[in-house]
């Protein structure tokens, strides 16, 4: 048995960057609720935290329905 490291390597880095642009963008969607939240409270507008929120669950959600159709096909 031949193990191509280089592919083996390909793969984790492209894993773990995914990875982690994934979890940024969830992390950032969950932020602009929060001040989207925060801003209410204290009386101000926040369409543009909510925007930005529902922008980064989109991509989030593009990005998984990409992978489940790459694993799929």
């Amino acid at each position: 048995m031949d193990i191509d490291w280089a592919a083996l390597g390909s793969v984790f880095g492209v894993g773990l960057v995914t990875t982690v642009t994934l979890v940024g963008l969830f992390t950032l969607g969950l932020i602009g609720l929060s001040k989207q939240e925060q801003a209410s409270t204290q009386g101000g507008s926040a369409t543009l935290a909510r925007t930005g929120a529902y922008v980064c669950f989109a991509l989030c959600s593009a990005a998984i329905a990409y992978g489940i159709y790459l694993i799929v096909a």
